[in-house]
């Protein structure tokens, strides 16, 4: 079963609003916060998704994007198709 997760750092406003929308829309997610030192975690993430910024958020194995890419899936009704994971 693929879910969604959401890697968010402390402090990061576009983290808590992603956070936020996925809540308010009822879609469930699994958050995996990232220390801002830990370089590992970050090479990691990037090698993945190809972004340096937070927060970062995945389908199973696919990356959905950032906060950006979460709110044009929300603008378009398709955050929704994500609820039943």
């Amino acid at each position: 079963m693929n879910k969604v997760i959401i890697y968010t750092m402390v402090g990061c406003p576009y983290c808590e609003k992603a956070k936020a929308l996925m809540t308010r829309r009822d879609v469930a997610f699994e958050e995996k916060l990232v220390n801002e030192n830990n370089d590992a975690e970050w090479d990691r993430l990037y090698k993945l998704s190809g972004m340096k910024t937070m927060p970062q958020i995945f389908f199973g194995d696919k990356l959905i994007g950032g906060f950006s890419e979460l709110e044009v899936l929300d603008t378009n009704d398709k955050l929704n198709s994500l609820k039943h994971l």
